[in-house]
């Protein structure tokens, strides 16, 4: 029998998940089987079960890249724009969110993890973890930003990153619901309420 290569194998994998994403989207994790999502995939069972033991294991596998997905776009705008305001920066993330939803409805998948994570304590341990990374890397840039003097708050700079933290939930929220359009002028308004002082 012919050796399968590692790309195979990971295109496989792809396969599988984006066939669980839409599933799952459309009739949540706990409604799907997995004849639905043999049929999904268009893989035959021993396919499937070459990858993935169980259905919790696809739920687990989905949700941990949703979350590394959003961490690593709070990570990546605030290494990247070093001298963006705060409102910049946080309205770059949701930037990002809206376009990642509407290519993959990161909104809804997220929304179904943090439901799923209320009843299962290994995600809800993960989410603990990404909760606590993006806190630490927003935390840095608020007290850089107020160390330069570009952001006049005298909070706690961890209390000031918690508290912009509480924006992403409810955006995401709002956009899995269907609100893009009265989210419009969200990015907007945050550049608007937390400007740079050299421009505004």
């Amino acid at each position: 029998m012919p050796k399968v290569s590692q790309e195979y194998m990971d295109a496989r994998r792809a396969q599988i998940l984006d066939a669980a994403r839409r599933c799952f989207l459309h009739d949540g994790f706990h409604s799907t089987s997995m004849q639905d999502l043999f049929a999904e995939s268009g893989l035959s069972a021993g396919a499937v079960y070459r990858h993935f033991a169980s259905k919790n294991e696809m739920i687990t596998a989905i949700v941990e890249e949703n979350m590394r997905d959003v961490l690593a776009m709070v990570s990546s705008v605030a290494r990247n724009r070093p001298g963006s305001s705060i409102g910049d920066l946080i309205a770059a993330v949701l930037d990002i969110v809206k376009t990642k939803t509407e290519e993959q409805n990161i909104a809804g998948l997220s929304v179904l993890a943090w439901s799923e994570s209320l009843r299962n304590p290994s995600l809800a341990a993960q989410f603990d973890d990404l909760m606590t990374q993006m806190r630490s890397a927003l935390t840095d840039v608020v007290r850089e930003h107020q160390q330069s003097g570009s952001l006049t708050a005298t909070a706690p700079p961890e209390a000031v990153a918690a508290t912009l933290m509480c924006m992403l939930p409810g955006y995401i929220l709002q956009l899995a619901m269907g609100d893009s359009n009265a989210l419009e002028g969200v990015p907007d308004a945050l550049r608007a309420l937390w400007p740079d002082p050299a421009t505004a």
